[in-house]
């Protein structure tokens, strides 16, 4: 061979790093874990890298290519420092795991594929919402619902899931479908923004919108049985209990939810939205006794 060509007995760690394909940091990492024997230095206090050393490199880089993470990495090459640099990694006892954790990915992957064309096909942002919300509203043209309606629902999701958020859901269907409905609804949201300029909670003004937002809702509640809709929220029971429900468990409580969902709600305003649904219940119950 010619001297020119004389492969060098050790190298540096750049020409190391070069070699394998990693980079230098990544080399003084695998030293700090423990994966990577620290060679000696030279006596210009600079790392020097044998055959060995390279060895160790390529099955590195060969493992890390295969998904395999550092940690298995250094149960398949043995206590790191105690075994020969040579000796080839044992990964038979990784790789089973490693397999499952590839399974794992592979479903989060087709997970997101789905979701993005459930997008595609939805439009954003109603596409972020679950399966069972969407549903629910894709017979609405588009534009029909406003975004604060979709930020309702978003809400109204995380706190009570899916099936909660696809029961609200029925609201705003009947909202988007009756002009007069969606004009009271309107009139009363402002009226009640209007309780956040300093009314006091015993003013007789809470009480007095708590009655007219009560006997709104039983006009949208009339306006869903007319509809059907309380039909549907029947079905959307009955398939939620059969395990369609793709994000169970996800949810946290809903009193935790409750607690952590910051609003900036007046006094005056709390105490009307606790009474129109006091008085909303108690109509429900009324009306549900005089069909019985």
């Amino acid at each position: 061979m010619h001297p020119s060509l004389t492969p060098p007995r050790q190298v540096k760690i750049g020409d190391a790093a070069a070699f394998a394909g990693v980079t230098p940091r990544a080399i003084r990492h695998y030293h700090e874990i423990g994966l990577l024997p620290e060679p000696e230095r030279g006596g210009d206090g600079r790392r020097r890298y044998g055959y060995d050393d390279m060895i160790r490199l390529l099955w590195i880089r060969k493992m890390s290519d295969a998904g395999i993470s550092l940690d298995d990495m250094r149960a398949a090459f043995g206590e790191a420092g105690d075994e020969a640099s040579d000796r080839a990694p044992d990964i038979e006892s990784v790789l089973s795991r490693l397999e499952e954790t590839l399974a794992a990915q592979e479903t989060a992957v087709k997970c997101r594929r789905a979701a993005v064309r459930r997008l595609q096909a939805v439009g954003s942002p109603l596409g972020l919402l679950s399966e069972l919300v969407t549903d629910r509203l894709s017979h609405l043209p588009p534009g029909a619902l406003r975004r604060s309606d979709l930020d309702a629902l978003l809400v109204t999701e995380r706190i009570f899931g899916p099936l909660g958020a696809a029961i609200q859901a029925g609201t705003f269907i009947i909202l988007a479908t009756h002009p007069d409905l969606r004009a009271e609804e309107d009139r009363l949201e402002a009226a009640e923004a209007a309780l956040d300029d300093g009314v006091a909670p015993d003013d007789p003004r809470v009480e007095e919108l708590a009655v007219q937002r009560c006997a709104h809702h039983m006009a949208v509640n009339r306006a869903i049985e007319a509809a059907g809709l309380d039909a549907a929220d029947e079905e959307i029971f009955e398939s939620f209990d059969a395990g369609l429900n793709g994000e169970a468990g996800k949810e946290m409580s809903a009193a935790s939810a409750i607690t952590k969902m910051p609003y900036d709600f007046s006094p005056a305003r709390m105490r009307c939205l606790e009474l129109a649904g006091r008085l909303f219940g108690e109509a429900l119950a009324n009306a549900h006794a005089a069909d019985g």
